[in-house]
C-alpha cells in the first residue's frame, strides 16, 4: 500500500426522470469491480481544486452545463475502501432539472436510486449519502430550483417533490409552504386543462435560481 494516499473526485448526478429519483452511473469495464456500476470521477489533477477535478471528470460522463446545482457532500477516508490502494474520495452532490436530457456516453445510463445495480468500492453508500442530502435540503432550502423546470404547475412541481422525498405531498400544503417562504412566485401565465378537464392551472417560478436557506427549521416529514 501507498505511504500516502491518492485522491480522487466523484459526483452523485440526481435527475426526476419518468417520475422516479435517479443517478447517474457508468459500468466499469476494468478490475477492481469490473462489470460493476460506480459514480462518475476520478483523480485529482496536479495542482487541481476539487471543483475543477469534479467539473473535469464529470465533462467526460455529461454535459455540466445540464448540471444546475454542484456542493460538495462529502469526504471517505477508510483506508481499506479501495482493494489495492489508499484512497480518498470527495463526493459532490449536483443536480440536473427534469427537462434537461444530456447525452451520455453508451458505458454510462441512468438508474433509479431506490433499484441500485450492484455498485463498485463504496459508491451505493455515498449515492444513498446524496439522497439523503437532497431530501434534507428540499425542507429547509429552495433547492427544488435544481430539479425543476423554468416554470411550472403546483401539480408538476409535486410530482417532483413527491419523487425525491420518497413520499406523498399534499400540492396545497406544498403551495402554501413554499409561497409563504417567498421561494415560488407566478409568472402570470396559465396552464390549460388536460383532456381530463377542469379549471386552468396558475404557473409558477422559482423566485432565485441559486441556493438559499428558506427556512432552517422546516422539515418535510412523510405523513403519519
Amino acid at each position: 500500500m501507498r505511504t500516502r494516499p491518492t485522491h480522487v473526485t466523484l459526483a452523485v448526478i440526481l435527475q426526476v426522470r419518468d417520475n422516479r429519483l435517479c443517478v447517474l452511473l457508468w459500468e466499469r469495464a476494468r478490475e477492481p469491480y469490473a462489470g460493476r456500476w460506480a459514480l462518475p470521477g476520478g483523480y485529482l489533477g496536479e495542482r487541481e481544486t476539487l471543483e475543477d477535478s469534479i467539473r473535469r471528470q464529470l465533462a467526460q460522463k455529461v454535459d455540466v452545463r445540464e448540471v444546475a446545482h454542484l456542493e460538495q457532500l462529502e469526504t471517505r477516508s477508510d483506508p481499506e475502501r479501495h482493494p489495492s490502494e489508499w484512497q480518498l474520495a470527495t463526493a459532490y452532490l449536483g443536480l440536473v432539472p427534469t427537462v434537461a436530457d444530456p447525452s451520455i456516453p453508451e458505458d454510462t445510463a441512468w438508474h433509479p436510486v431506490h433499484d441500485l445495480p450492484p455498485m463498485a468500492f463504496d459508491h451505493e453508500s455515498i449515492t444513498l449519502s446524496g439522497r439523503e442530502r437532497l431530501r434534507a435540503k428540499l425542507s429547509y432550502t429552495n433547492i427544488g430550483f435544481a430539479l425543476a423546470p423554468e416554470s411550472f404547475t403546483i401539480s408538476e412541481l409535486r410530482a417532483i417533490y413527491v419523487a425525491a422525498l420518497g413520499h406523498p405531498v399534499a400540492a396545497t400544503n406544498l403551495q402554501r409552504v413554499l409561497v409563504r417562504r417567498g421561494v415560488l412566485e407566478q409568472t402570470g401565465e396559465q396552464r390549460r386543462p388536460g383532456r381530463a378537464g377542469g379549471r386552468p392551472a396558475a404557473v409558477f417560478r422559482f423566485r432565485s435560481r441559486g441556493l438559499e436557506v428558506t427556512d432552517p427549521s422546516a422539515v418535510l416529514r412523510p405523513p403519519a
